[in-house]
C-alpha cells in the first residue's frame, strides 16, 4: 500500500478493503464493525435496529436521472433496506464552500424532501459547516439513517449462509449510474441518452422479503460494481461463485461506451440495483417479482454460489469460455457517488 491516500483508495475495490482493514479496522476493531456490513445492526438496545452512513461527493451534482441529494437520501435507504431493515429516520450534514449559490442548495434540499417524503422516512437532525472558498468542492453531504430489524427476521438472518446451490438475482442492467455520470461530465462528448438508476430500493425488497424466507443475503452494487461485491461475498468462506456473462443485464448504450472508454460493466458503479442470494427454490418466483416491480423489468438469474474454485468468481462468457472474474483494483471514476 503506498504511504499516503490516494484516489484509488475510494474506488471500493481492493485498494479500499486494504485501507480499511490497515487502518479503520485494525484501530476500531468491535464485532459489530468486523462484520463489514452495509448497515450495523445493532442488538439488545431495547429494539433491533440498523445504522448506516454515507458520504456523497458526486461531481457533477446534478445529472441525468437525480442529484447529489436525491442521491445521498436513495444511497443510505438503500443500505439498511439491504440489510433487511424497515427504514425510520434520517439525518444529513452539509459541508458547504463559500460563494456556493443558495439556489442550488434550494434544489438540492427540495430534492431531498421530495424523495425522504415520498419513502415515508423523515430527515430529523442535522449539521451545517461552511469553509473558505477552495477548501472544498460546492458541497459534499454526510446522511446517515436508523431502520427497524424484525425479531424473526434478524433471527432468520442471523442463522443462515449462501449455501451451494443458492441462485444470484440481480434487480436489473448494469452501469447505468456510472455512464450516466461519465456523459455528464464535459471531458466526455458522446451522444447517448442514459440516466442514473439512482433509487430507493426499500418498496421492491420489502415485496421480496415478505414473499420469502429463503433470502440469504442482500447487497446494493455501488463502488466497485458487480465484481467488488460477488468477491465480498466469497473472501474468508469455502464458496466459489459462478456466473454467467449471457444472463447479466447490460444496456445497448452503456455497453457501447464501455467498449469506447475500456471499462467492464461489472466493475462500475450503480445507485438503483442489487443483489439478492435466494435459495434455488425460491429463485424462479422472486425473479418475478422483481420483473413485475417498477425498476424491475430486466432483473435476471445470474449465477450460483459453488463449493467449486472456493474463493473466486469465475464467469461463462458469451463465446463459451471461462475467466476469472478480478476485483477492481484501482479508481475508474473518481467521484461517481
Amino acid at each position: 500500500m503506498n504511504d499516503v491516500v490516494t484516489l484509488h483508495h475510494g474506488s471500493g475495490g481492493s485498494r479500499m478493503h486494504a485501507l480499511i482493514d490497515r487502518i479503520f479496522i485494525s484501530h476500531f476493531s468491535n464485532p459489530v464493525l468486523n462484520e463489514k456490513k452495509d448497515a450495523a445492526l445493532l442488538e439488545n438496545t431495547g429494539s433491533d435496529v440498523a445504522f448506516t452512513t454515507d458520504t456523497y461527493v458526486i461531481d457533477p451534482i446534478f445529472f441525468p436521472g437525480g442529484d447529489i441529494g436525491k442521491l445521498a437520501v436513495c444511497g443510505t435507504l438503500n443500505d439498511l433496506a439491504v440489510s433487511f431493515a424497515r427504514p425510520v429516520a434520517l439525518s444529513v450534514a452539509f459541508v458547504l464552500e463559500e460563494g456556493f449559490p443558495l439556489s442550488d442548495l434550494d434544489r438540492i434540499a427540495r430534492s431531498m424532501a421530495a424523495e425522504a417524503k415520498d419513502a415515508g422516512v423523515p430527515i430529523v437532525t442535522g449539521d451545517t459547516k461552511v469553509v473558505p472558498r477552495g477548501k472544498c468542492d460546492r458541497v459534499f453531504i454526510n446522511t446517515a439513517g436508523i431502520g427497524v430489524v424484525e425479531k424473526q427476521v434478524l433471527e432468520r438472518i442471523r442463522r443462515t449462509k449462501p449455501m451451494p446451490g443458492d441462485r444470484i438475482l440481480l434487480s436489473g442492467t448494469l452501469g447505468d449510474h456510472a455512464v450516466a455520470i461519465i456523459l455528464a461530465r464535459e471531458a466526455f462528448r458522446f451522444h447517448a441518452q442514459v440516466s442514473s438508476d439512482c433509487a430507493n430500493l426499500y418498496p421492491v425488497i420489502s415485496k421480496l422479503t415478505a414473499s420469502s424466507e429463503k433470502i440469504r443475503l442482500m447487497r446494493d452494487i455501488t463502488r466497485g460494481g458487480l465484481s467488488s461485491i460477488l468477491h465480498e461475498i466469497t473472501d474468508g468462506t469455502n464458496l466459489g461463485i459462478d456466473i454467467s456473462e449471457e444472463n447479466i443485464p447490460v444496456r445497448n448504450e452503456v455497453r457501447a461506451v464501455c467498449e469506447l472508454l475500456g471499462f467492464d460493466p461489472l466493475d462500475l458503479a450503480n445507485e438503483g440495483k442489487f443483489i439478492a442470494i435466494a435459495g434455488e427454490e425460491d429463485a424462479d418466483r422472486l425473479l418475478k417479482i422483481l420483473r413485475e416491480s417498477p425498476g424491475g423489468e430486466n432483473a435476471a438469474l445470474i449465477g450460483r454460489i459453488t463449493r467449486s474454485h472456493p474463493g473466486k468468481v469465475m464467469m461463462t462468457t458469451l463465446t463459451g469460455g471461462v475467466r476469472m472474474v478480478e476485483m477492481v483494483s484501482g479508481e475508474q471514476l473518481p467521484r461517481i457517488c
